[in-house]
């Protein structure tokens, strides 16, 4: 197990190395200045010595491997650098908007797996009537809407006709509803498809027919059900992250909740590239890391999978 979790660590380090290099080089080829951006918000008029001194402030006018190397280690030492956009540190602006971001992530998939397991023992367990047929029929249309759609959508019934939510999300409980029903719809819908394929395959095993013949109420037999299909519960899980968070990014931006999607975006507009690398290399590290402990559950709840 040791062997395994240091293979593991080595190839997240591999990865976020990779990770790093390429969007670097990205950015360093991105067309745009930066510090013309900055000069240009500032309402400064921008000359040719106004703008080199600029970027050798900035740092922009060093070689490539310099800057790369530079900000590597700095990241290593928890230090993302200074935004271009206002000088201030880099890192503390992104734990803030992650901090709200991981709200309003946590309280979507919470809620979505909640209703998504109470809809899919329904339907597994009313298969092929007419309950059952509902949940599948309102699943694949949640599933096909986009997140934008929903949130406009939702916006422009509650918030505009009418007028029981805020346009612009202010952090608050009442703020977070909307947003989070953006993200959870489309998740609800996914996951009560898959757990439902699950919960019937589970229901066609031996020993659900067995605990059937000796009269075991249902009850049981569903918390069964529900305990046995966790391994690939947590698998979904596992798989929706990447999609969560990137949903994320989407939904801050429309009702400007103010989280780590909203600063990115904000950020990209502006060109500030020490707060985009720092989002990267944070929203990858959260990804890998959260991928290979949905690896290491699925070995611990289901035995097999070391045979």
């Amino acid at each position: 197990m040791i062997k395994k979790i240091a293979a593991k660590i080595s190839g997240l380090v591999i990865i976020l190395l990779i990770l790093s290099f390429f969007v670097f080089t990205l950015l360093y080829i991105a067309p745009g200045d930066p510090a013309e951006k900055r000069l240009t918000s500032q309402g400064v008029i921008v000359t040719k010595e106004v703008l080199l001194a600029e970027q050798e402030r900035l740092g922009l006018l060093r070689p490539f491997f310099v800057r790369y190397g530079e900000w590597l280690f700095g990241v290593v030492r928890g230090d993302f650098g200074q935004s271009f956009k206002d000088d201030l540190p880099v890192a503390p602006k992104l734990m803030k908007g992650l901090q709200k971001t991981l709200t309003l992530a946590t309280t979507s998939l919470l809620f979505s797996l909640i209703i998504s397991y109470s809809l899919a023992l329904l339907s597994a367990f009313k298969k092929d009537k007419i309950s059952d047929h509902i949940i599948r029929i309102i699943s694949f249309v949640g599933n096909s809407l986009p997140n934008f759609l929903i949130s406009v959508l939702l916006m422009y019934f509650f918030c505009i006709k009418m007028d029981l939510f805020p346009v612009i999300a202010d952090g608050t409980f009442k703020g977070l509803i909307l947003p989070v029903l953006s993200l959870s719809i489309p998740m609800i819908s996914r996951f009560t498809r898959q757990m439902r394929s699950e919960m019937i395959t589970q229901l066609s095993e031996d020993y659900v027919t067995g605990m059937r013949l000796r009269g075991v109420k249902e009850l049981y037999i569903a918390v069964n059900v529900i305990r046995n299909s966790l391994g690939h519960v947590i698998t979904i899980i596992g798989l929706q992250i990447g999609t969560l968070m990137g949903g994320s990014v989407v939904i801050e931006t429309i009702f400007r909740w103010p989280g780590i999607g909203k600063l990115v975006m904000d950020s990209i507009t502006a060109r500030d590239y020490p707060v985009i690398m720092g989002f990267v290399i944070i929203m990858g590290t959260i990804y890998v890391v959260i991928n290979q402990l949905t690896d290491l559950c699925y070995h611990l709840l289901d035995p097999r999978v070391k045979t």
